[in-house]
C-alpha cells in the first residue's frame, strides 16, 4: 500500500469519526515509542497500564502526545512538533504494531493487550514500505498479531549447532509457542517464521533471498553480495556505508505478500550466525528496524550517512 492509499484509506475510515468508542477494560497494557530515523533515536517511550476494547492506534497516541494532522484530521504530521516534510517531501511517520506494518489508518487499527505500538519519523526515499522491524522484540512472538498469539516455525540450516539452539532458547524464554521444522520455501500466513543459518545455507530460501536485493526488496537496510562473501551495511538512501567484517551477524525481519512474517538470523560465517544469536534480545534490539551483530557490538540499520 503506498502512502497515499494509506492516507486515503484512513479519511474514509475517519470522516464517521477518527477512532473507536471506549469500550471494557482489558487485562494488560501497551506500549507506545516514538522515534526517528528508523529508530536510532527514541523520542519517547509511553507504557500504558490498561487499554479498553475498541481503543485505536490514533486515539492512544493522542491520548499522550500533542498529535497534529492533515487530511481532514486523519493522517499524522507531527508528533510533539516533530513533523514530516508535508506532502511534497519523502519524510512521513509511519507506524509498525508488534513489530509489523500497519496496512491500515490509525484511526482504524484496534488496540490490544501487550501490544508495542511503534512511531517512526523516517525518511522514505529508498523504501516506502517495510514490512517488519525487530524492534518490538519479544513481540511478536509473545503476544502476536491483531489480539491473536501466533505460532513460531523455528527453520534452521543445522538444527544441532550452537547458534540454533541458543534462538530456540531465546524464543521460549520470552513465552513463544516454537516448533521446529528443515528450511522451507514458505510458510502462510498464521505464524512467525525464524530461519537461522549462514547465508550459504539461506539464500536460496525463497523470502530471505531478498536480502541479495537490497532494501528495495526486502527493507532491510543490508545486503548480501551475489558472491555471498561480502555483507553490506547501507545507509537510509541504500548506499554502501561499511562492507562487515567476518564474524558479524544480522538479525532482521522481512515479508514477501501474503506470506508469512520470516525473521533471519545470520551471517557470511558461523560466528556470524553465532553473533545474530547472542543480541536475540529486547535490550539489543529495542526500536530497531534491522540488528548488525558487528565485533565492537550491536549496531542499528540502516548506518547514518556519512558524516552524521
Amino acid at each position: 500500500m503506498t502512502r497515499l492509499a494509506a492516507v486515503a484509506l484512513t479519511i474514509g475510515v475517519c470522516l464517521g469519526g477518527c477512532g473507536f468508542g471506549e469500550g471494557e477494560a482489558q487485562d494488560g497494557g501497551a506500549d507506545i515509542r516514538v522515534t526517528k530515523d528508523f529508530g536510532r533515536e527514541q523520542l519517547a517511550a509511553d507504557k500504558i497500564d490498561t487499554v479498553h476494547e475498541d481503543e485505536s492506534v490514533m486515539r492512544l497516541l493522542q491520548s499522550e502526545h500533542d498529535v497534529d494532522t492533515r487530511f481532514g484530521g486523519n493522517f499524522v504530521e507531527a508528533i510533539d512538533g516533530v513533523e514530516g516534510s508535508g506532502g511534497g517531501g519523502t519524510r512521513d511517520w509511519f507506524y509498525y504494531v508488534n513489530g509489523i506494518w500497519a496496512d491500515r489508518g490509525a484511526a482504524d487499527w484496534e488496540v490490544h493487550a501487550g501490544d508495542v505500538i511503534q512511531w517512526d519519523n523516517r525518511d522514505w526515499i529508498a523504501k516506502e514500505r517495510i514490512p517488519a522491524i525487530v524492534g518490538a522484540y519479544p513481540e511478536p512472538f509473545r503476544n502476536g498479531f491483531e489480539g491473536d498469539r501466533l505460532p513460531v516455525r523455528l527453520e534452521c540450516a543445522d538444527s544441532g549447532d550452537e547458534a540454533c539452539s541458543s534462538v530456540k532458547d531465546s524464543l521460549a524464554g520470552v513465552g513463544a509457542r516454537v516448533s521446529s521444522s528443515q528450511l522451507a520455501a514458505s510458510g502462510g500466513t498464521d505464524l512467525v517464521r525464524v530461519l537461522v543459518g549462514t547465508w550459504d545455507e539461506l539464500r536460496d530460501v525463497r523470502t530471505p533471498a531478498l536480502l541479495a536485493e537490497g532494501p528495495e526488496a526486502s527493507g532491510v537496510f543490508a545486503r548480501f553480495a551475489d558472491d555471498g562473501r561480502r555483507l553490506e551495511l547501507l545507509d537510509g538512501e541504500g548506499d554502501v556505508v561499511q562492507t562487515a567484517d567476518p564474524g558479524t551477524g544480522l538479525v532482521a525481519a522481512t515479508a514477501l505478500e501474503e506470506q508469512a512474517v520470516v525473521w533471519v538470523v545470520t551471517g557470511l560465517d558461523d560466528l556470524g550466525v553465532q553473533a545474530a544469536a547472542s543480541i536475540l534480545d529486547a535490550r539489543s534490539l529495542r526500536n530497531a528496524f534491522a540488528v548488525a551483530a558487528t565485533p565492537e557490538g550491536p549496531e542499528k540499520l540502516p548506518l547514518p550517512e556519512d558524516g552524521e
